[in-house]
């Protein structure tokens, strides 16, 4: 990673951070301007670890409401199921990340025709769900049934496909389920933390002897820009999918996807 420029580390930083928490796909954005821009990083590294920023983003925006909970645990029935539920829906990313991990950074995330083709599909995919006339059964992210955190983090593992869209495979799951706009994008929030922080941590552990002190510099700098844009979005999201849904991301995936495949296309 030593020729990348901290320009370009900002750059795809903000483009993470802008898009972590949105149902577009950060990594299959990250991976595409990476490709265009002729970005490459040790191990595929950059594109996960730089996921820190927007960790703390989400941490610093849930703070108050973190710390409440974690007062409540030891004695509130309501918030031990919640938690419950959070790591049950984490619980088959970790196992399927974990087994396929190799195929995922080696073959997946080297396919930018793979990424076009799953960001046009998850855009119709949204564009649809929007549209679905189904009355919400759930507006409390904390009064879900277990059995759905858990169904969720099924559809979560449709994201190990890079164009896919970690918080647009949750998002859809809950809409599905019977969850409300407002509820299912911020359940993909709290999912967001142990499923992020876990690939970032294992992530670290795969690459962490090929990292070099150039690599850290610029992981650093797109961690700062991730974190910074980050906080933007999610303090914006929820207020916007609960007045508007989710038309925007659908129509947004359906222009990069396309654009994408005709760039590529073209330039052989």
């Amino acid at each position: 990673m030593p020729d990348q420029t901290i320009a370009q580390a900002l750059l795809l930083g903000v483009l993470e951070g802008l898009t972590e928490f949105i149902p577009v796909s950060s990594t299959g954005h990250i991976l595409l301007a990476g490709h265009f821009l002729g970005f490459q990083s040790t191990g595929k590294a950059f594109e996960v670890l730089i996921q820190l920023g927007a960790i703390l983003a989400i941490l610093s925006v849930y703070a108050a409401r973190l710390w409440q909970m974690l007062v409540l645990l030891p004695r509130d029935p309501a918030t031990q199921r919640f938690v419950i539920g959070v790591l049950l829906a984490f619980l088959p990313a970790a196992i399927i990340g974990v087994l396929s991990y190799k195929i995922i950074k080696t073959v997946l995330f080297e396919t930018p025709m793979l990424i076009c083709v799953m960001l046009i599909l998850g855009g119709l995919v949204l564009l649809w769900v929007d549209r679905w006339a189904r009355q919400p059964r759930y507006n409390d992210i904390t009064s879900f049934p277990l059995s759905m955190y858990f169904k969720i983090g099924l559809f979560q593992c449709l994201s190990m496909i890079p164009g896919t869209s970690r918080s647009g495979a949750t998002i859809v799951g809950g809409l599905i389920l019977g969850a409300d706009k407002r509820s299912a994008a911020e359940f993909s929030f709290f999912l967001a933390m142990p499923t992020m922080a876990g690939a970032f941590a294992y992530d670290l552990y795969k690459n962490y002897d090929l990292l070099s002190a150039a690599d850290v510099k610029i992981i650093g700098a797109g961690f700062i820009a991730a974190f910074a844009a980050g906080v933007l979005v999610v303090r914006w999201l929820l207020g916007y999918v609960s007045r508007h849904g989710y038309a925007l991301f659908g129509w947004w995936r359906l222009l990069i996807g396309s654009l994408g495949l005709a760039a590529l296309l073209y330039l052989g």
